[in-house]
């Protein structure tokens, strides 16, 4: 039963459709909410927008809607199931403003509804501008110069009180939508007017800008008895200035000295206490890197994105904790169900690195502005965990399918030192590539981290890498180099090319170590592992003790990270997948390596590997494994991509065969299949090279559509009209598309566009 008897029913609200600053996380942490409150005997009241959610699944929820989120549609499902409660911190900023509005207008207390885990003044006093500055006042706790402004007027005079560069944050909105940072008084006119349009309750603040600063941030939960604790700390390789969702994240932090590590912990604790919040709680600070000077920046009364990474960087089920300790629980009651010994008051130790890459859609829309700010821009996001900062940064560059493995960006090698130097000063997409190339080329690191404020610690390790790239082009390859270039996460293909080399020395086998939140003080029970290149296999040792010989494994392959084209419904389709071999007596083995998601979740799958989706950290599964067979259908592009592979080392592909599956992406089998079955479709051309596209072009004639093999969501398709159009599209395709297959160029139909599924 559940600690507060009085509750047998609660509504869970959803965070509707998928935006930038709103992504999978959401689902995750919903799933996990609905269960732990089905397991503790509660009923379940679902409502989300979102068909492509695991959490609006008939066997999530007792009771779920598919309906708008607005106050007019909770109000109706509240009249009819007439729930206890509403738990309103696990579905993102829409479920918090939708519970506060209806905490406003008085109809949660006119029902009899309570809200779980923080009550409406928690939500105010941190969602609020000008209450979260009265609470930070009243802590001693240091903030940014700031005022909060409900005009353009109070907005400009402030500004020239403080002095430019300037910071706009709207209240209640999400991601830094609507804010931005203002150099001069014409740019705030411009952000404030958005900002204030885009705050449901007209008001933002403008505070003093202190980009240059280190940005951390903790991940704290607080039960109703007060006791605390901090489940992670991570800290944004990027400096303050660029948003969090935006930055490469490290965890734990790595540049922080013991006091300053202490300070910020007990700052974070001593915050979430003020503000009385039960369950998770998100605490970022900016700190002075040349004293011991901080200050708060903001505080998430709900789960987010960073609590998500958090959740998989330590193995910690951060939504499951807080649903529970929103019924009543406190943290010394609940088991942590990695080791299934400790209880939740349990600090999670690391004994290993994490680091977080966004996915941004910029090989999407090539020519958009790739700079970056305080409003977010990625869609999405990979983690890869490493024995070492240089192994999970490899990892993590090869899991962002952008055909790169190691951080060397073709287009910064055309550019001369000077060129390279100048772009430091450009906050962009590619800025951590363009800190290499500069790496690469011996610029000082003092000129680095002069123009880019990032760490000097983290321009070591990347010089690091750099070193072992630029090494690995010298002379012959030696086994020393070739085992310090594996253990700090070069693939065997990128040796050989860097290398110039066909055959490798004798190489040593991948070894998988567990994640168990408590840096191996306790025998995990959930098998969740990544790959290093040690001697002791803890995922081998952990097969021969529990899995079931009698069972057939099989593989799933996720679909990586969140983005346009290829979102949380192949999320959907691999747990989904997992579940159904579960149930048929198999186990199921999950490869993925996006934080975000229920396949990732420590008790999806009968075990799961984060590590990237190529066919060498697949290999390396397979060979401790040794699976049945493997799914490639479930996880879109990214999984199709495998198949080839898969069918190359001989492991079963169960569903669509590697054959089929080329006939319908390689756009020239494609063609001959319709050609063979007597289907009509419009003339058409398949091409290789700039030559070819034009002749193409001229046979078929103008308008022509142009599409590349093996894409995701249309991803470089385009109408071309004229020669200059396929010219300029040749260039963008060829620079982002693997052109090991051909593009087809057909003639462009006007015409009614339908679908069918079979």
């Amino acid at each position: 039963m559940p600690k507060d008897p009085s509750i047998k029913k609660v509504l869970v609200i959803g965070s509707g459709p998928i935006i930038i600053g709103q992504a999978a996380e959401f689902d995750y942490s919903g799933t996990q909410a609905c269960r732990a409150l089905k397991s503790e005997g509660v009923e379940t009241v679902l409502v989300n927008s979102n068909p492509a959610t695991i959490m609006t699944d008939p066997d999530i929820a007792d009771h779920v809607y598919i309906e708008p989120l607005t106050a007019e549609v909770v109000e109706r499902i509240i009249e009819k199931e007439k729930p206890d409660a509403i738990l309103p911190n696990l579905g993102g900023q829409m479920g918090l403003n939708l519970s506060m509005e209806l905490a406003r207008n008085g109809f949660l207390d006119r029902s009899g509804v309570r809200l779980l885990a923080c009550k409406p003044e928690t939500i105010d006093r941190a969602e609020d501008r000008q209450l979260f500055k009265d609470t930070m006042e009243k802590l001693n706790q240091p903030i940014i110069p700031s005022k909060v402004v409900e005009d353009l007027d109070d907005a400009l005079d402030f500004a020239e009180v403080i002095g430019y560069p300037v910071i706009v944050r709207p209240a209640f909105t999400m991601g830094g939508t609507g804010g931005g940072i203002c150099e001069d008084r014409e740019k705030l006119h411009e952000i404030a007017t958005n900002g204030l349009r885009l705050s449901p309750i007209h008001q933002i603040l403008v505070e003093k800008c202190i980009s240059g600063w280190k940005e951390i941030e903790y991940e704290v939960m607080r039960d109703s008895k007060g006791n605390v604790i901090t489940v992670c700390n991570m800290e944004n390789l990027d400096p303050v200035g660029i948003h969090t969702g935006d930055s490469i994240v490290v965890a734990p932090s790595q540049t922080l000295s013991d006091k300053e590590y202490q300070m910020l912990r007990t700052a974070a604790l001593d915050i979430i206490t003020e503000l009385g919040i039960e369950g998770g709680c998100n605490c970022q600070f900016a700190l002075k890197p040349d004293s011991f000077e901080y200050a708060v920046i903001e505080v998430n009364p709900r789960v987010s994105r960073s609590s998500a990474l958090a959740s998989k960087a330590t193995g910690y089920p951060i939504a499951k904790v807080a649903t529970k300790i929103a019924l009543g629980y406190t943290l010394d009651e609940i088991t942590n169900d990695v080791t299934g010994e400790t209880c939740a008051c349990f600090e999670p130790a690391l004994d290993y690195v994490v680091v977080k890459y966004p996915k941004w859609p910029f090989d999407k829309f090539v020519y958009a502005d790739k700079s970056l700010g305080t409003q977010m821009m990625a869609t999405g996001e990979v983690m890869a965990i490493g024995n070492n900062f240089e192994h999970a940064m490899m990892k993590a560059v090869s899991s962002i399918e952008l055909g790169m493995d190691t951080l060397t960006l073709p287009d910064f090698e055309q550019l001369s030192t000077e060129e390279i130097i100048e772009h430091l000063h450009v906050q962009d997409s590619e800025r951590a590539f363009c800190v290499y190339e500069a790496l690469k080329r011996g610029v000082p690191h003092e000129t680095i981290y002069k123009i880019t404020k990032i760490d000097w610690w983290f321009l070591d390790k990347m010089q690091h890498l750099a070193d072992i790239e630029m090494g690995l082009q010298k002379g012959e390859l030696t086994r020393e180099k070739y085992l310090e270039a594996k253990k700090f996460g070069f693939l065997d293909k990128t040796i050989k090319r860097l290398a110039g080399v066909e055959t490798l020395p004798e190489a040593p086998k991948a070894a998988f170590k567990m994640v168990d939140t408590c840096a191996a003080e306790f025998a995990a029970k959930t098998p969740y592992f990544y790959s290093t290149y040690d001697e002791d296999n803890e995922a081998e040792q952990f097969i021969a003790e529990r899995s079931d010989p009698k069972k057939k494994k099989v593989l799933v392959f996720g679909s990586g990270p969140i983005r346009i084209g290829q979102g949380i419904e192949f999320d959907y389709c691999s747990v989904h997948a997992v579940w159904t071999l579960k149930n048929h007596g198999c186990e199921a083995i999950l490869v993925n390596n996006n934080p975000e998601t229920v396949s990732t979740d420590f008790d999806t799958g009968d075990r799961l590997y984060f590590d990237p989706l190529n066919p060498e950290s697949v290999d390396n599964i397979i060979a401790t494994e040794k699976p049945d067979g493997c799914l490639v259908q479930f996880g879109g592009q990214t999984a199709i991509k495998l198949a080839k592979h898969m069918d190359e080392i001989g492991l079963p592909i169960l569903g669509t065969p590697a054959d089929a599956i080329d006939e319908a992406e390689d756009r020239e089998r494609f063609d001959q299949l319709l050609e063979r079955c007597g289907i009509p479709r419009p003339e058409g051309r398949t091409v290789y090279t700039l030559d070819e596209a034009l002749k193409a072009a001229q046979e078929v004639g103008y308008p022509v559509l142009m599409r590349p093999s093996y894409v995701l969501g249309g991803q470089n398709m385009i109408v071309a009209y004229n020669s200059a159009d396929v010219i300029e599209y040749m260039g963008v395709i060829t620079a982002h598309v693997d052109m090991s297959h051909p593009v087809l160029m057909d003639k462009y139909i006007y015409g009614t566009e339908c679908e069918v599924d079979a």
